[in-house]
């Protein structure tokens, strides 16, 4: 007795699903590599290894940090965007994602189709920071300023093409007034530079000012934030400062390879979503400056898409180039 071809292939086709989802259904069966795009000790590294720990001890499987350094995490990312799509190879990704498409002449991956969105969970606004001196209670007495000295005030960054850099260009757009970038190696001395008087402001994320506000040795004027921050309820943001529409801020989620089974991506996001919602991990996230936030991996493509077109803009109308 012989089978016809067509039946021997739909008898084969027929056995893989079930094969496929069984894998599936076993997920994880061995530890799961994070690929962070920046040095040990970094704000996206110090994220990755608060998610990876809740991660790990919900999947049952060791979540493993590894540093892949480099080119504003380009190196990660492309890295991580031609990795097998069976979930044991994830990216733990910065706002750099939605910045570098446009500042970039040429990138190795495509930031939407390369990647499977899993969950953003944190997200991480600026401040708007002036030296004591500087003539400015608030964001519109701020604006009222540089509006009255185009061309004079100059603002410090941790690098071109970094958030706080943008920032800075997205309000020089906003308010129509030039000023002056002034890029340093870190937010370190760029915090150092605007206590020091070399710099009029800066923008900057609540852990790496705090340090200096707190003595007074800068002064936060403004909160890039779509809300008031529960760790300052007493800073304004932007938006109510009069700059309509400036939300400015670093996030934190987590990707797969395009393809990975929906299965596998929805499984991941429960995880991440769960460890969002538990107290201790939430005031962890405080702790570093960061909101915790919890959303779909629908919400996440959208908010990459909206990231992406809005830094595009800023990009171009700065021409902003790489360091």
């Amino acid at each position: 007795m012989s089978f016809r071809p067509r039946a021997v292939l739909g008898m084969l086709l027929w056995s893989m699903p079930p094969f496929a989802d069984a894998q599936t259904a076993k997920y994880p069966v061995k530890p799961i590599r994070m690929v962070v795009g920046y040095a040990a000790g970094g704000g996206s590294d110090i994220m990755g290894r608060l998610i990876a720990q809740q991660m790990s001890e919900a999947l049952g499987q060791q979540v493993v940090v590894e540093n892949r350094a480099g080119a504003a995490q380009n190196i990660a990312a492309e890295l991580v965007a031609k990795a097998p799509a069976d979930g044991y190879t994830v990216f733990l990704s910065s706002a750099a994602l939605g910045i570098n498409v446009s500042l970039y002449p040429k990138l190795n991956y495509d930031p939407v189709k390369d990647f499977a969105p899993v969950a953003i969970f944190a997200t991480s606004p600026n401040l708007l920071l002036v030296h004591p001196s500087f003539p400015a209670k608030n964001a519109r007495e701020f604006i009222a300023v540089a509006k009255k000295n185009p061309g004079k005030l100059n603002f410090s960054s941790s690098g071109s093409g970094s958030s706080q850099h943008l920032s800075g260009e997205m309000l020089k757009i906003k308010i129509g007034v030039d000023m002056t970038h002034v890029p340093y190696k870190g937010s370190a001395p760029s915090m150092t530079a605007l206590a020091s008087g070399e710099v009029d402001f800066s923008f900057n994320n609540i852990p790496s000012a705090q340090p200096l506000m707190t003595p007074g040795r800068v002064r936060a004027l403004a909160i890039t934030s779509e809300k008031r921050s529960a760790m300052l309820p007493e800073l304004p943001t932007m938006i109510e400062g009069g700059v309509a529409g400036f939300v400015t801020q670093t996030w934190y989620g987590v990707l797969v390879p395009a393809g990975t089974p929906p299965e596998i991506v929805n499984t991941l996001n429960s995880v991440i979503v769960k460890a969002v919602q538990k107290e201790d991990f939430r005031t962890r996230l405080a702790q570093t400056g960061a909101d915790p936030i919890a959303e779909s991996p629908d919400y996440f493509r959208r908010l990459l898409r909206d990231e992406i077109e809005r830094w595009g803009k800023v990009v171009k109308a700065s021409k902003a180039k790489p360091e």
